[in-house]
């Protein structure tokens, strides 16, 4: 009998999800509270409905008779997606796992007490709270975060000598970003970024492999792309691989994709978060089949449907990058020299904006522009040619 898969969310980052769930043959019910969602008119049955509603999702759930479900590349629904587990005997992440894996102060803890490696962070109560935090047990550097949030929203380094005033609006935008209503302040780690593409099946942590991460820097550290494998030395890497497997296994989450965040400083780890699913910006999606040959997207359907992955080399693998056009604000005049990415290394791209379309100042996921993917023989030549596009087409803005 053909299998059942519900997809929570059907914008551009589950639309390769959807395409690869009905390439192996499954039966895709796409939900998303937008109608005009783009994957909705892919899937086999499209639902529209506010995703984020427990009762509601669970009863589309039953009457679908789903025999598995997935919500990559986003948070928002992920408490939906293990209550339905829950509820329904599937074999992906239940309810605790999930609400674990995405508060970021019983993430902390769960590190804490697995011992994997994490910064410092407080769960504070207040502006002023934060601010003691801050002078008393941080005394440099910091990072304002909202418990409950992904995209970089809310993301703010603060320091000691800042002044008082400065510091309570950025916790307000934390505190205003975070969906629980809660702010952590964190050590600020001075180090690269990097993620680890992770595929756990009766509670074996595979890692496929490792990405580095292009960032806009303090304040916000907005990502402005990525590139697989990475570039630095297999000491590095090994040193975020085991990190990277310490914390999944304290997160205690099974039978699912997970996408770890981390930082190196003097050669240590640090694991700023770890998220149960794929991971977003094409990350999981696109770059880490070109880079490993690896099918992550059908291996993350298939342990939601409670079936053994196959994380067999599929093609040969690739240096694979993305960037992501990030134009200086204002209101779009034009873009031109566009045909730079007819390139037949460029793999995929996009332009998100119009002419007429304001252009916001660069402070989560949400500010960027477009994107491009290219491949290449190795990864550095893979950077070398994306940011060679992205600085080619010109974005004209005028000040509004």
């Amino acid at each position: 009998m053909q299998k059942r898969l519900l997809v929570l969310a059907a914008g551009i980052l589950q639309v390769p999800v959807i395409k690869k769930a009905k390439e192996i043959g499954y039966y895709v019910i796409a939900a998303d509270g937008d109608s005009n969602a783009v994957g909705l008119q892919l899937a086999d049955k499209a639902i529209c409905a506010n995703i984020t509603d427990e009762e509601v999702m669970l009863k589309i759930a039953r009457e679908q008779h789903i025999d598995g479900v997935i919500h990559p590349c986003s948070e928002v629904s992920m408490n939906v997606m293990g209550r339905i587990n829950d509820e329904l005997g599937l074999a992906g992440i239940t309810k605790e796992q999930a609400i674990r894996a995405t508060n970021k102060h019983l993430m902390r803890n769960a590190f804490e007490k697995g011992n994997a490696p994490s910064p410092m962070s407080i769960l504070t109560k207040s502006a002023e709270d934060a601010w003691i935090h801050l002078q008393n047990d941080l005394s440099t550097n910091g990072i304002l975060k909202p418990s409950r949030n992904s995209g970089s929203r809310g993301i703010a380094k603060v320091s000691c000598n800042m002044d008082k005033e400065d510091f309570v609006k950025a916790y307000n935008i934390a505190l205003n970003e975070s969906r629980d209503k809660s702010v952590l302040i964190e050590q600020f780690i001075d180090g690269p970024e990097f993620s680890i593409e992770i595929i756990v099946w009766n509670s074996e942590v595979n890692v496929l492999t490792v990405t580095d991460k292009k960032t806009t820097g303090a304040p916000h550290f907005v990502e402005l792309g990525h590139n697989q494998p990475s570039c630095y030395s297999k000491e590095d890497v090994e040193t975020l691989k085991t990190a990277a497997v310490a914390g999944v296994k304290a997160l205690g989450v099974n039978n699912c994709a997970c996408h770890a965040e981390a930082k190196l400083m003097d050669g240590k780890a640090y694991l700023m978060e770890i998220g149960a699913r794929l991971g977003g910006d094409f990350i999981s999606t696109e770059l880490t089949h070109l880079s490993t040959g690896i099918d992550m997207v059908a291996a993350a359907i298939d342990v939601a449907l409670g079936m053994e992955p196959d994380l067999s080399i599929k093609e040969e693998p690739k240096g694979a990058c993305i960037r992501y056009f990030c134009p200086k604000a204002g209101k779009l005049v034009s873009v031109t020299n566009i045909e730079v990415l007819n390139d037949p290394r460029v793999y995929k791209k996009e332009i998100y904006v119009r002419k007429g379309d304001i252009i916001p100042e660069i402070t989560s996921s949400l500010s960027r522009s477009g994107h491009v993917i290219v491949t290449e023989k190795t990864p550095q030549e893979a950077v070398k040619l994306a940011e060679k596009l992205i600085n080619e087409v010109k974005f004209d803005t005028v000040e509004v």
